[in-house]
């Protein structure tokens, strides 16, 4: 009799989470860690000192300490002005029902992912030197010169950041503050203890973690920004990623470029390490409850009034600066202009002086098709990712992987561009000239975000329907496809969607590796807000209010298809 063949062994579980790990992996290493080793090889290999002595000689510059210390104030300060603004309107969102509130929450959020080009001319068209608040009192009270000197100021800095990352105190604080258990703080007020007593005794330490996550997440954007310091900080400021800029390009100085470079990696992920382990903890609240139980609505005039004005109050300051430049696109460079859709309509034309000149509609064109490509690559990359960072039992391997995965948000672009340019020269892996470049850089910024939306959907399945399929002889392909999958569908058009709105409004590593034939819009923002005229300006105003319109449907969409009980941001 013949001896039947026992056929493949099982995988174990250990296993398949390690080849769940594989793709992106792989993607991580070839286009994040390959081109930032390549980069610091090269700018290693010109200088002359080593790596150890050029630390110490770049530490040792008095300009370079100047330029720490300023990234550390300024991320210090943007930071504490930020959850100031923020935590009132996290608990409003947090413990409260009130009509309009899906529609506020989007609202609050299209700055997060405004392009920085747009925010800054925003910015210009409100409190700059001929904008409209410092227009109308040059009017009002019969002024030569504007009396609000706002732009190329420390204030400007933290102002932009403040509007930036408010959304992040308001989704994590406010999510998290909307699970805690309202009967706690009851007992506490039951026992004696007064408003304030119950606050600083019983909400602000089971806070704690959520109000330290959305600190160190808010510090981390801070910490590496450079476009709201470069365009409305002006020369006066630098923080350590516009001195990267400044010593790459303007210097080509690779060596001190590669040491400010990795110190900016080495902190970020310190940062991120510790954001993991706290984000962990906010998942699972000491008392979780339902947001049925801990929202009332607002029922005595005194909240209505009270809510009321913090509305206004944050629609007013996140909202405006937009709203001042939707008003620039109908009116131009002159306030006093009547309106007019003549830059709308400008921007398909094509100057028959300028024969290389690309029409910003078609920039329109690829920024979508570039968006399209970042969404597939995104979710196929990040969608593995979450599923194992889901998982109760974390092995060594996901604990080491989860804050890795957010360095490229800490990364100089200056830095990865150049990298990209020249690790990605050799077949085959010759990418320079192709297209395909961008919506993968796209790719390593919108990756982080997605996994972040995707991993709380994917933890909050019961186990016990992924057992029932099991039971009944479901692999665990099966048990994807026919379980997790339609459970968080719609998880995962909150992902496609922050994706899209990412890819279209990434200005930094676009302007270093876009073809000339295939700018993306900010790239073309940037171009005819750096050219004189008044047309020109008129076009960049019509362009960014466009691009202000997809971000705030893309976080619209977000929005109506947000898991309700879930979700990091």
């Amino acid at each position: 009799m013949q001896k039947k063949s026992a056929g493949p062994r099982p995988t174990s579980p250990k296993a398949s989470r390690l080849l769940i790990w594989l793709i992106p992996v792989a993607f991580m290493g070839v286009f994040y860690f390959f081109p930032l080793a390549k980069i610091t090889q090269l700018s290693f290999s010109r200088g002359e000192l080593g790596l150890w002595n050029s630390l110490r000689e770049t530490l040792a510059s008095p300009g370079i300490q100047r330029v720490i210390g300023f990234t550390f104030k300024q991320a210090a300060l943007s930071t504490l002005l930020t959850l100031i603004v923020g935590l009132p309107g996290a608990y409003l969102f947090g413990r409260f029902q009130f009509p309009g509130k899906k529609l506020l929450r989007a609202l609050t959020g299209v700055p997060f992912v405004m392009p920085t080009l747009v925010v800054a001319a925003g910015f210009y068209a409100l409190l700059g030197p001929t904008g409209w608040l410092n227009t109308g009192l040059m009017k009002a009270l019969d002024l030569q010169t504007p009396p609000i000197q706002f732009i190329n100021t420390l204030a400007a800095i933290l102002t932009a950041h403040v509007f930036y990352n408010t959304t992040i105190v308001l989704r994590v604080v406010g999510d998290y503050w909307s699970r805690l258990d309202p009967r706690l703080e009851s007992a506490a007020r039951v026992l004696g203890a007064g408003r304030w007593a119950t606050l600083r005794e019983v909400t602000l330490p089971l806070l704690l973690p959520a109000l330290t996550a959305a600190a160190l997440l808010v510090f981390i954007f801070d910490f590496t920004s450079f476009g709201v310091v470069l365009v409305l900080g002006g020369p006066t400021f630098a923080t350590l990623e516009v001195e990267i800029y400044y010593q790459t390009i303007s210097l080509f100085n690779l060596p001190t470029a590669a040491i400010l470079s990795l110190l900016q990696v080495g902190f970020t992920l310190i940062l991120t390490v510790i954001y993991t382990r706290l984000t962990a903890r906010i998942q699972q609240p000491a008392r979780l409850s339902s947001r049925g139980r801990t929202q009332r609505p607002l029922v005595s005039r005194s909240s209505r009034l009270l809510a009321g004005l913090l509305i206004a109050g944050l629609v007013v300051f996140l909202l405006s600066p937009l709203a001042a430049l939707v008003g620039k696109s109908f009116t131009g460079s002159d306030p006093g202009a009547p309106l007019t859709l003549a830059f709308y309509r400008s921007l398909a034309s094509r100057p028959r002086e300028s024969l290389f000149y690309v029409p910003p509609s078609t920039a329109l064109g690829v920024s979508l098709g570039y968006g399209v490509i970042t969404v597939l690559l995104a979710l196929g990359l990040g969608l593995p990712a979450a599923w194992s960072l889901s998982k109760k039992d974390l092995t060594l391997v996901d604990r080491i992987l989860d804050p890795v995965l957010m360095l490229p948000l800490g990364t100089s672009a200056v830095t990865l561009g150049l990298g990209f340019l020249v690790a990605l020269d050799q077949p085959p892996l010759d990418l320079r000239t192709s297209p395909l470049l961008v919506p993968i850089a796209h790719t390593l910024v919108a990756f982080p975000f997605v996994v972040r939306s995707l991993a709380p959907a994917l933890s909050s399945i019961q186990p016990q329907l992924r057992q029932a399929a099991a039971v009944l002889g479901a692999s665990p392909r099966q048990v994807m496809r026919e379980i997790d999958l339609p459970l968080i569908g719609r998880a995962l058009l909150v992902a496609a969607s922050f994706a899209f709105t990412i890819s279209i409004g990434e200005f930094g590593a676009s302007s270093l590796i876009t073809r000339p034939e295939y700018p993306t819009v900010p790239i073309v923002i940037y171009r005819l807000l750096a050219r004189p005229g008044a047309l020109n300006y008129g076009q960049a105003m019509a362009l960014s209010t466009i691009l202000m319109t997809a971000t705030l449907g893309g976080m619209l969409l977000m929005e109506y298809f947000r898991i309700g009980e879930v979700g990091e941001f």
